[in-house]
């Protein structure tokens, strides 16, 4: 019996957020036929890169078009600055985006980054997404390489590891898509340092590669069982 398409939908900080943290199990999910979002609250580049930018949307489409997304929201909030802005004024266009979508699934930035922007988006991403707008079954947030492991205390453990072998190099492919955020090796978010990080977080559970989440929620309604 063919499984039901599902709706995704990643909710990221920033152009290259969304990759870093689950771009393989995006990858996955497009081609398993489901449905893939994105939303990503800030434009990415006027701190680092001026009023001119870098092309970062254009970037992002691509980005999007290597991993196989349906379509790439961003919010246009500015770049390390969501902490200038209303938390309301961030849950606004993030509520509208659950409901154009309904996702299934949702991806999001994880909370205790040593990002101040991953930290923001992740607060009004759990208002965003709670438990009225009931289309949702499961929320995951995820690491984000240079953010999450910069933390501290090191709060991050994961719960769900997701085999990402066959789409390892679809995830570096869209990765360099984003020519400004790559670093030269041994950075985190250097193409080959990307590569050992999925390998060192799948052999832990015996697999080639992998993505790590945090459980946030997950719901199983109508009375089913757990899958």
């Amino acid at each position: 019996m063919k499984r039901p398409v599902r709706r995704v939908l990643v909710i990221a900080a920033h152009p290259d957020d969304e990759v870093l943290g689950c771009g393989g199990t995006l990858a996955l999910h497009a081609r398993a036929g489901d449905e893939v979002h994105a939303a990503i609250a800030c434009e990415g580049e006027s701190l680092r890169y001026g009023p001119e930018g870098v092309g970062q949307s254009h970037h992002m489409e691509q980005a999007a078009q290597t991993l196989g997304l349906q379509d790439v929201r961003l919010l246009g909030f500015p770049d390390q600055r969501l902490d200038t802005v209303t938390l309301t004024d961030i849950i606004a266009p993030l509520e509208q985006r659950v409901r154009d979508v309904r996702p299934d699934i949702v991806y999001c930035q994880y909370g205790g980054d040593v990002n101040r922007d991953h930290e923001l988006l992740f607060k009004a991403a759990l208002v965003a997404t709670r438990p009225t707008e009931n289309c949702i079954a499961a929320i995951y947030a995820f690491d984000t390489a240079s953010s999450t492991e910069w933390a501290f205390p090191r709060s991050f453990v994961p719960d769900m590891w997701v085999e990402i072998s066959a789409t390892l190099e679809t995830k570096l492919a869209a990765m360099a898509c984003y020519e400004s955020e790559l670093r030269a090796y041994p950075h985190p978010r250097s193409l080959d340092a990307l590569r050992h990080r999925a390998i060192a977080w799948g052999n832990q559970n015996c697999m080639e590669a992998a993505e790590v989440f945090m459980t946030v929620r997950r719901i199983h309604r109508h009375g089913q069982p757990p899958a």
